[in-house]
């Protein structure tokens, strides 16, 4: 599992390209954005490009790029449940996929010791 709060890009970044790497080596991966990682998960946000380390396949990436990869390869995104009661959004204004997650099955994951849990 990972979890995102940081409005950092290169923050969001890094732990994105981190976590398609996880993907890419057999991890089922489940994404909880809140916060002000939170906006990813809006249909029509973009964040700057930023550069990649060296022997990287891409110059540049975004985060809700990466994301959005890896969400066609079955990754499951969430926005954490106090996202849209703090914000003017709703979740009709969501990228396709991405759902609002129910506090109760995000702690019953965080708390399985087969699940490791990274935070940004």
């Amino acid at each position: 599992m990972v979890i995102l709060t940081s409005g950092s890009l290169q923050t969001q970044g890094m732990a994105m390209i981190l976590a398609n790497a996880m993907q890419q080596q057999g991890t089922e991966l489940q994404i909880l954005l809140c916060d002000a990682a939170g906006d990813l998960a809006l249909e029509g946000y973009s964040s700057e490009g930023i550069n990649t380390p060296p022997g990287h396949p891409m110059e540049q990436v975004t985060p809700e790029g990466i994301m959005q990869m890896m969400m066609g390869e079955g990754a499951s995104v969430d926005v954490c449940a106090i996202y849209l009661p703090n914000s003017d959004h709703g979740e009709d204004d969501f990228r396709d996929g991405v759902g609002v997650a129910a506090p109760g099955p995000m702690a019953e994951m965080m708390r399985d010791p087969k699940i490791p849990v990274y935070s940004f």
